[in-house]
């Protein structure tokens, strides 16, 4: 058996630390729909409400707007929040997607997403 150096144990507890950093209890799924929102965020109107009707909502019918542009945005099965715009960046909260969203943009027109 191959002798436990100080560089593996370090090595495994680094895997442990960032694997832990990553757990889907970091986002603490709760099963009712986030709460509504309307605000401005650094000069641009961001909104967030039950999505009503018909559209392609894969967001748990739910509805985010920034400049009253829809962001299409997505809940993962974690309880985390992606949009289109920051699709590698997930975030506990629809608002902190308008949000990320907004400075991911820097200032650019949201343009709509063709949903199918």
């Amino acid at each position: 058996m191959p002798e436990l150096t100080r560089r593996h144990a370090l090595a495994a507890a680094a895997a442990v630390a960032a694997t832990a950093a990553v757990t889907p209890q970091a986002f603490a799924h709760d099963h009712h729909s986030p709460e509504t929102f309307d605000e401005v965020y650094k000069g641009r109107r961001i909104q967030g409400r039950p999505a009503s009707g018909g559209g392609h909502h894969h967001g748990a019918g739910y509805a985010v707007f920034i400049d009253g542009v829809e962001l299409h945005v997505m809940q993962n099965a974690d309880g985390s929040w992606i949009s289109v715009v920051s699709h590698y960046d997930p975030v506990p909260t629809p608002k902190a997607a308008a949000r990320a969203a907004v400075d991911e943009l820097q200032g650019a027109g949201l343009v709509p997403f063709p949903a199918n």
